[in-house]
């Protein structure tokens, strides 16, 4: 259990970071840019903002081993693929959908878990991810009524969430060697070399955007990356892994309600009673985790520190 206090109420550093995650979605639909140049320049300009802050490090990084650079690799290309995929999605699907199907990322976390390291499951968790897998399901099939290419970009959001579980997965096995703000920079880095190597293999333009583009990649890296995941990373020296993972409950719901207001989006009933389900499943996931958490902590088990060192997803 942390004792340590932020200068800051850490209730309201969780709701600034849900807030600002919750843009994500927003600014990536204000965007005329394919999601690839997105992509690059927001994780360009966070490294850019992380970059002065790194000299701690350098020991650790003269440290890292090869099979380190190479997981550090697949990580970041893993994330590259997510957001290639998660952003694309919004091109042809509402946010809700799109963000509420993110959310699912437990799902594929548990199964990696668990074929990777053959970590199990309580099965009152595991009845509550398929609670939250057929809310999908009603999703999708709201989906289907308004168009196929609604069911597309629902597809692209799974697929992107399956990548970004892969990464979560690379990145348990690092942060236990490394520090986790290396870690996120050296990852950031990677992934944004491969979208460099993508868009110039498909002959995307690299600089010719309006100024308003750029002031959207700018927010992109600030806004949900910046006051979003990278302090949720910071809040974990404050508070429990299971705590700030509670974040990605809170996005869906800031990211709808922020596209009912600035986007005028809106979803029929089916759709509102797969959100339902699938907040109400990992919801139920998410609690039975903290208390599993909390017996192993009571036992020894497993040191708290391994606990709060997972990174966050990056939507």
């Amino acid at each position: 259990m942390n004792t340590k206090k932020p200068p800051i109420p850490v209730s309201l550093l969780m709701l600034i970071g849900i807030v600002a995650i919750s843009f994500s979605a927003i600014f990536i639909k204000w965007s005329q840019a394919p999601a690839s140049i997105q992509g690059m320049y927001r994780l360009l300009f966070t490294s850019l903002l992380m970059f002065p802050f790194v000299r701690p490090y350098s020991g650790t990084i003269s440290a890292l081993r090869l099979k380190d650079w190479l997981l550090l690799i697949a990580s970041g290309f893993m994330l590259a693929l997510h957001f290639l995929l998660w952003m694309g999605s919004l091109e042809y699907t509402s946010v809700a959908s799109s963000t509420m199907i993110m959310a699912l990322e437990p799902v594929f976390i548990m199964i990696g878990s668990y074929i990777l390291y053959k970590e199990r499951s309580a099965v009152s968790a595991i009845a509550g991810l398929g609670v939250a897998i057929i809310g999908v399901v009603f999703i999708g099939w709201g989906d289907i009524g308004l168009s196929s290419d609604s069911l597309k970009g629902d597809l692209l959001s799974i697929f992107g969430t399956v990548a970004v579980a892969a990464h979560l997965l690379i990145g348990k096995k690092l942060v236990a060697r490394m520090p986790s703000y290396l870690y996120s920079l050296i990852v950031f880095i990677s992934a944004g070399a491969v979208f460099a190597l993508y868009n110039w293999t498909a002959g995307i333009a690299f600089f010719d955007y309006p100024p308003r583009e750029w002031g959207i990649f700018v927010l992109l890296a600030i806004v949900p990356t910046v006051f979003g995941h990278i302090l949720f990373n910071w809040l974990l020296q404050y508070t429990s892994a299971t705590t700030v993972s509670m974040n990605i409950l809170g996005e869906p719901v800031g990211a709808c309600i922020l596209a009912y207001l600035l986007l005028r989006e809106r979803l029929s009933g089916l759709q509102w009673s797969g959100g339902l389900l699938v907040l109400g499943g990992l919801a139920c996931y998410l609690y039975m985790g903290s208390r599993k958490e909390a017996r192993e902590a009571e036992r020894g088990n497993r040191p708290s520190h391994e606990l709060e060192t997972l990174p966050e997803s990056a939507s």
